[in-house]
Parts: C-alpha cells; sequence; structure tokens
C-alpha cells in the first residue's frame, strides 16, 4: 500500500521546467536513495515533498491525504549544510527536538529531565558526548552536522528528507553515522528520502534508488526539459530494476550506475 503517493508531478521555474511527469508510490517504512546528475531536480523533489513548495501541476500526497500546504512536523529535513539553533547548547538542540510537539515548545520538569538523558545518550552514539555543554559555533563544520543529523532524527518525523546530509563528514564518521541513521529507522519505522552523490551510499542505504535525468534532451535549449524519474532500482536484490524507462540521453552518472 503506497503511503507516499507522487502523481503526474511538474515543476518549473519562470517558466523553465525543472521536473516533469515524476510518479511514485513508496511504501511507509521504504528508504529511497535518490541520485542524478546536478541540477536535474533532486533537491526540488525534496523541498516538494518537505511542501515547502507548491508543484506547478500534479500533487503528492500522503496517506491519501490531500496535498499538504506548508511543512508540518511529520516531515522533517536535513540539508546538506548544517542547520541547527545557534542560541542553544548542543545537549539543548537535540533536547527541543523532542520538545516540538509540546505546548508552547516546553517540557515539564521530569520529562525534561529525561529528555536530557535521552540527549546525552544520543550524543554519546554519534561521538559528541564530550560536547554536551558546548555553543554549536565551538563545533567544526563535520560535528554540526552530526548535531543536525542527530535533531532531525530526534524528532522522529514519520517522513525525514536528507539532502547530501553527509557529505561534510569524514569517512569514519560517515560510517558512524550510516549505523545510527539505519538503528533508528529500526526503531521508528519512519520512510526516508536521502538525496546522494555518492552511488555506494546510496545503494547501502537505500531499500531502492531512484534516478532522475530528463529523457527529453534539446542540444540547442538545454533548459527545454524538465527531469523525471528514467530508474528504479530495487537496492535489496541485487540492484534489479523496478522500472526502466527508455531515455533519449543518460548522464555519464547513470551509465555507471551499479550496485555496490
Amino acid at each position: 500500500m503506497s503511503f507516499v503517493t507522487v502523481r503526474d508531478l511538474f515543476q518549473s521555474y519562470g517558466g523553465r521546467p525543472i521536473l516533469e511527469r515524476v510518479n511514485l508510490d513508496v511504501p511507509e517504512g521504504e528508504f529511497v536513495s535518490i541520485v542524478g546528475a546536478s541540477g536535474c531536480g533532486k533537491s526540488t523533489f525534496l523541498r516538494l515533498l518537505l511542501a515547502e513548495e507548491r508543484p506547478s501541476r500534479g500533487e503528492i500526497r500522503i496517506e491519501a491525504q490531500p496535498p499538504a500546504q506548508e511543512p508540518g512536523r511529520e516531515r522533517g529535513i536535513v540539508f546538506q549544510r548544517y542547520s541547527v539553533f545557534p542560541h542553544m547548547t548542543v545537549r539543548d538542540n537535540v533536547v527541543a527536538a523532542e520538545a516540538f510537539p509540546a505546548r508552547w515548545g516546553r517540557l515539564g520538569r521530569a520529562a525534561a529531565r529525561a529528555a536530557r538523558d535521552r540527549a546525552q545518550q544520543t550524543l554519546e552514539r554519534i561521538g559528541l558526548g564530550h560536547m554536551g555543554e558546548a555553543w554549536p559555533a565551538q563545533l567544526s563544520g563535520g560535528m554540526q552536522q552530526r548535531l543536525a543529523i542527530a535533531q532531525a532524527l530526534t524528532a522522529r518525523p514519520r517522513i525525514l528528507l536528507l539532502d547530501e546530509p553527509f557529505g561534510a563528514l569524514d569517512p569514519g564518521t560517515r560510517l558512524a553515522m550510516h549505523d545510527f541513521l539505519a538503528e533508528l529507522r529500526a526503531e521508528t519505522r519512519m520512510t526516508v528520502f536521502m538525496v546522494s552523490h555518492d552511488l555506494e551510499e546510496a545503494f547501502k542505504l537505500g531499500d531502492r534508488v531512484i534516478v532522475f535525468d530528463k529523457p527529453r534532451w534539446d542540444p540547442t535549449d538545454p533548459g527545454a526539459y524538465g527531469a523525471t524519474i528514467t530508474y528504479d532500482f530495487d537496492a535489496r536484490n541485487g540492484g534489479i530494476p523496478f522500472q526502466t524507462i527508455p531515455s533519449t540521453r543518460l548522464t555519464e552518472e547513470t551509465h555507471v550506475l551499479q550496485p555496490a
């Protein structure tokens, strides 16, 4: 049964098409990795899923409900560049994720103590246990990105949107964050959409890998057409395609797409 349903989605900016004829059905709890050449609309698609933007045509429905008019707490996002609350300590940034649903964003005394204990445990899991009382400005860029990811996961949204979230991390930390994400997914059954330029990472983490590309291409006017889903791979079954859409032009990245 489809949890996220995308039907005949088009998006244009100033008359310039970015996405066209995008259709997708995703069951709840699935991890969808999104790959494709730069500028082919992957981040635009995430913003549409977040309901930060409205499509030019078509719709996105969650559990068959009417399309969202604006972002809500059920959808969380982590951007490529970290985004945390600079006026809160590292630990309080994680606690805030639990407080979002509470009235006025405040937890009672006992609930706040429990949330701080859980936040400290989370920080230990991502290698920031010693930085709980520090301010975000005192962290490196990679540390702030880990904090942003932890904050988003702690909020336990039903849909988590990740826009190249591990790009600023060193290889060892990236692997640790992969494990952290996998553990939280197993606990919450959240549905995840992740944009990545790392094909090995896309196949490692995703249940399926979808490719955005332009099936129609005018060499005299490269911006004449938008991108759509040209391939849909089952990442848990050796990369067997769910569907293949013939394309008159595939990018070099698509040609070399193979599961790790």
